[in-house]
């Protein structure tokens, strides 16, 4: 039998591969970008949202699991898959069109997002509402980071 944590987990994984959708000349113009002297944690970024992702669809399973099939779980898990995908697309939209101003829109989208997740399902589990404050915490400071990237480097926002 397939659990709900497979199918969200799937689906999660399969959203999260659309980060790769970049090529090699966005990437080079990535690297060329000067960025905060404090961005000390560079290189950890990509297990932050491995761990955000994973929280996510932990949180998502346990609103599933309360009210499975219901038009109230339906809308919840609709909006845990936009929060993916809006989050997912910052890189590649960025890099596309070589817009700190981009990213910084889908970052601060992706905030609010998340945050209204929250809120919605805090009434239905306070520990789903608790597993999305990775996402809470780091999203701002992805989202602060390109905004100040912006400053660093005004051709590229």
């Amino acid at each position: 039998m397939v659990e709900s944590w497979m199918v969200i987990g799937g689906v999660t994984f399969v959203v999260a591969l659309g980060s790769g959708f970049i090529k090699l000349r966005d990437t080079l113009w990535a690297k060329s970008l000067d960025r905060p002297k404090w961005l000390f944690f560079e290189p950890a970024i990509p297990l932050i949202w491995t761990v955000v992702f994973a929280c996510g669809a932990w949180s998502a399973t346990i609103i599933w699991e309360q009210d499975p099939q219901s038009l109230k779980t339906w809308a919840l898990m609709g909006l845990y898959l936009l929060l993916e995908i809006v989050t997912v697309a910052y890189i590649p939209a960025t890099l596309r069109f070589r817009s700190l101003t981009v990213g910084t829109i889908l970052g601060g989208i992706g905030v609010i997002l998340g945050v209204l997740l929250a809120l919605a399902t805090w009434p239905i589990s306070g520990r789903a509402a608790l597993l999305l404050l990775p996402y809470i915490i780091w999203s701002p400071i992805g989202t602060y980071t390109t905004r100040e990237m912006m400053d660093l480097n005004p051709d590229a926002a």
